[in-house]
């Protein structure tokens, strides 16, 4: 296989230049919160696949069901004929959504797609053709879901017109200056300006927006919200594509509020890698669709059924929602912490709801983008965050006790002799720590000719040692580190 160089190479030749990659390197493999590039190079993985991997890669609870349901069948097309994992996973779903109404699900293959079909869905329903979104929301990349979401550069540059019947209203953001009452306000002058509430079949939100940036709908936004569209008849669409499963501590990030909405998007993080989505609404307003209106060739795929399933499993017995509260609040402390000191006064902001945690620089600050700039190129495990990591801290949520596992030493399937250090750093000499076992030993002694640091290393005793996966500052000199108890 080709190095990182060579397949950028290969991918430049074969692949247009549209489909954007965040860093250029390519996987190798992965597990649970780490993956490895081709060149055997190791990444804590904060993206998560965009979000999709809430319960890590590969879980061995969500292989085991994929592989038994490959053992039977991989597809036949639901709309054809149909299979239990499908009718499975939509009761489960039906129960985990907010509100004690009869519900049904509908199982679809992208984000995107399950968007699209609850405006479908909510057109039938009430027989309307407007929908209203917001600024800086995100809805997909098909035409409708690009009209849909509020940001111009880079979803929806030169590729209009979109479809007509949308309309836009500013996401309440108290940090930008744009208050509850603003955005009430600027729905109403919708409704004077552009298009009567009788005729608007949908209202879509997303309570904490992806793309966007990590703001949090305010729950008293979220309450008024749903009052003025039971005034009017509007159907309220939570889009919990990115939020959902417990990315905020709740199943779906709009339970916080208390706030019940007819349907809800789901995708993502739903089936732990493998391509599932749904929209889970009313069991009225789901039925108002005719036999035939609804559907998919790959909709409600059976292995990623089977995969959703498991997923829904590892949440619950896991403690995965008290596991995302646990983690935003570590992380929300030491970020609050770091952002009060004299010398980071250019975070103007740290925000989350549960595991969903962002900083935001304050671009207009004369030394804000200096200090934006160093902290995005910090080395971390010898490699280097890319700016979506530190403008929102996309946590990938390991399954539990992996941490505690890399504390002791005695991860899985890595064969570690003994304890490995408790966390990982620089030493005094420059090196940067790597979990990777090496199969030799060293009964030398350790010291770089150039380290000044004689006591950091190992003077003669017979022990195993790791392997450095990268150095810095010493140009490679010092290539070894015993364990540290």
């Amino acid at each position: 296989m080709d190095g990182n160089v060579g397949l950028q190479t290969r991918r430049g030749n074969a692949v247009p230049r549209g489909v954007a990659t965040a860093y250029p390197v390519f996987a190798d493999r992965a597990e649970n919160a780490e993956l490895w590039d081709v060149e055997g190079r190791r990444y804590v993985d904060f993206a998560g696949g965009i979000a999709v991997l809430n319960t890590g890669h590969r879980h061995p609870k969500v292989m085991a069901a994929v592989q038994a349901q490959m053992d039977r069948f991989t597809h036949t097309s639901f709309q054809v004929i149909a299979y239990e994992p499908y009718i499975a996973l939509a009761e489960r779903l039906n129960a985990l959504a907010p509100g004690d109404h009869p519900k049904k699900t509908i199982l679809l293959t992208t984000g995107a797609e399950a968007v699209e079909n609850a405006v479908k869905i909510a057109r039938v329903a009430t027989g309307r053709r407007g929908v209203i979104a917001f600024a800086g929301g995100f809805h997909g990349r098909t035409l409708l879901t690009m009209g849909l979401t509020g940001k111009v550069a880079p979803y929806k540059a030169g590729m209009g017109p979109f479809p007509t019947d949308i309309y836009h209203a500013p996401f309440p953001n108290a940090l930008h200056g744009v208050s509850i009452e603003d955005s009430l306000a600027a729905i109403n002058t919708i409704f004077k300006a552009d298009i009567e509430p009788e005729q608007v079949a949908a209202i879509i939100i997303e309570p904490v927006t992806g793309e966007g940036g990590f703001y949090q709908a305010p729950f008293e936004f979220l309450v008024e919200l749903r009052k003025l569209c039971d005034r009017h008849g509007i159907l309220l669409i939570a889009d919990e594509i990115q939020t959902g499963f417990g990315r905020t501590g709740k199943m779906f990030a709009i339970e916080h509020s208390g706030v019940v909405p007819d349907m809800i998007t789901v995708a993502k993080s739903l089936a732990g890698g493998f391509p599932l989505s749904g929209v889970i609404g009313k069991a009225d307003i789901m039925d108002a669709v005719p036999p035939g209106g609804l559907g998919g060739t790959y909709g409600g795929n059976p292995v990623a059924c089977a995969a959703a399933l498991a997923v829904l499993d590892v949440i619950e017995e896991e403690g995965l929602l008290q596991r995302s509260l646990d983690i935003g609040d570590r992380l929300t402390g030491r970020l609050k912490g770091l952002a009060a000191r004299t010398t980071t006064r250019c975070i103007s902001e740290v925000r989350g709801l549960g595991g969903m945690v962002a900083i935001e620089f304050a671009s207009g600050r004369s030394h804000a983008r200096s200090g934006s700039h160093q902290v995005t190129h910090r080395q971390v495990s010898g490699k280097r965050l890319g700016r979506s990591v530190l403008r929102s801290l996309r946590q990938c949520d390991p399954y539990p006790g992996a941490a505690d596992r890399r504390r002791r030493g005695d991860r899985r399937g890595t064969g570690y002799p003994g304890k490995i250090p408790t966390r990982l750093g620089r030493t005094n000499c420059g090196l940067i720590w790597s979990r990777e076992p090496c199969q030799h030993t060293h009964a030398v002694r350790l010291q770089p000719a150039n380290c000044e640091h004689p006591k950091r290393h190992d003077q003669g005793k017979e022990e195993r040692h790791e392997k450095i996966i990268s150095t810095i500052d010493n140009g490679g000199d010092c290539r070894c580190r015993r364990y540290v108890a």
